[in-house]
């Protein structure tokens, strides 16, 4: 694709750096075919070939609008494009690029600054979330129902394991999973543990930063980074193996914070120290003799979930379910596996309608196998996909969790 990026910002990195993302795009359009919001509007200005001519049109010169930033929003950043683009465009790096140079641009309505600023400056922050989802919790009954659908269920967690001097892997604890779901960490842990490997949380690290960064307030988003990083340093000093995250769409982020930070001269190169040791589980397990663990599905049917951010963010596709196999569980098949179920991070909150209708999809695709469980990878998918799912939806290193508690029972 030819370009003629305005000729300040092509003298900056970002602007070098969108130039050469766009020349690599041969508008061939293979990527609407598999673009969630292009299926549901069916408007190319809504699917991934129209938004890249859109941000191009903007870095050449063309003022942006409210329009644009609407059809900018509506992206999910599921980069399902990015596994179907035969020219390896990148997508989703484009897209926040373009994000941040029309948000500089044009005003946003009040009500929707004020949510996004809720969301930056809430939701990181597991002493700002756990208050008020307890209270939540505690008036569940009087809620309505949308909103008691999707406000996660107090459940029980077994204890972590204690350490033993053994292999060592660091685990990210997270914003909202730490206290939506508290269970999947530790059953990270209760897993890695019967494998020999101790797991460590460090309390000083928390939100990846991709709440804040992909809400265009990079400022707040770096600061995240750069605190985990400080955070995990003396142990990756120490000799720890790996950083395990288990929620796969901050998995994404930690393995991107190398590009994110690349132009740090403090930061640059602890990042991308860190973004090779960023792991997520199933990288893991697959790489371990899982014999120890024993037949713990016994045939339980499990629809597994694949969220976009570790099928096409990752590119760890069809890595979960050989596992699950392994160790005795019968994945059932899932049509249109590819399509994302619609929480994209805070797009269920930013953007509710086209949420909730590709979260119908998504649930009628998981049933059609007729699982006794859903299992995913990624919080917000789990939060999302539960709030209305017939069959119970669980992270999926909680059915090697359950399994091995209901063994020693």
């Amino acid at each position: 694709m030819k370009t003629d990026i305005l000729p300040d910002l092509l003298r900056t990195a970002e602007g070098q750096e969108a130039d050469a993302i766009l020349r690599a795009c041969v508008h061939c359009g293979f990527c609407t075919a598999t673009c969630p919001t292009y299926q549901l509007l069916g408007d190319e200005l809504d699917g991934p070939r129209g938004r890249i001519y859109q941000i191009k049109a903007v870095l050449e010169g063309q003022a942006p609008t409210r329009i644009t930033q609407l059809h900018l929003d509506r992206c999910l950043t599921c980069r399902a494009c990015e596994t179907t683009c035969p020219s390896g465009v990148r997508y989703a790096r484009l897209a926040d690029i373009g994000r941040h140079y029309v948000e500089e641009r044009v005003a946003r309505p009040w009500y929707e600054r004020v949510l996004r600023q809720v969301l930056v400056h809430v939701l990181p922050f597991p002493a700002r979330t756990r208050p008020l989802i307890r209270l939540a919790q505690g008036f569940r009954p009087l809620l309505p129902r949308g909103l008691r659908a999707k406000l996660p269920q107090r459940r029980p967690s077994h204890p972590w394991p204690a350490l033993a001097g053994r292999r060592r892997m660091l685990a990210l604890a997270g914003c909202v999973q730490s206290v939506a779901t508290p269970q999947t960490n530790v059953a990270a842990a209760r897993v890695l543990s019967r494998l020999g490997i101790d797991l460590v949380e460090v309390p000083e690290a928390g939100c990846c930063g991709a709440l804040a960064y992909h809400l265009n307030e990079r400022d707040a988003g770096l600061d995240a980074m750069r605190r985990n990083i400080d955070a995990w340093w003396p142990e990756i000093e120490a000799g720890c193996e790996a950083i395990v995250v288990t929620a796969s769409g901050c998995g994404t982020m930690v393995k991107e914070y190398a590009e994110v930070l690349a132009h740090d001269p403090r930061y640059a190169e602890k990042a991308a120290r860190v973004a090779s040791l960023a792991r997520d589980p199933a990288e893991i397990l697959a790489q371990e003799d899982l014999s120890g663990l024993g037949s713990l599905g016994r045939g339980r049917r499990v629809a597994f979930h694949s969220p976009c951010s570790l099928q096409h963010g990752q590119q760890l596709k069809l890595v979960v379910e050989p596992i699950l196999a392994r160790l005795g569980f019968v994945p059932t098949p899932v049509p249109d596996g590819h399509l994302c179920c619609g929480s994209a991070g805070t797009y269920s909150i930013t953007q509710p309608r086209l949420s909730a209708q590709l979260k119908t999809r998504k649930l009628e695709a998981l049933a059609s196998g007729t699982p006794d469980v859903i299992a995913t990878a990624n919080i917000g998918c789990q939060l999302q996909l539960g709030s209305d799912a017939e069959v119970s939806v669980v992270h999926w290193l909680e059915l090697l969790d359950a399994n091995e508690a209901q063994t020693n029972d």
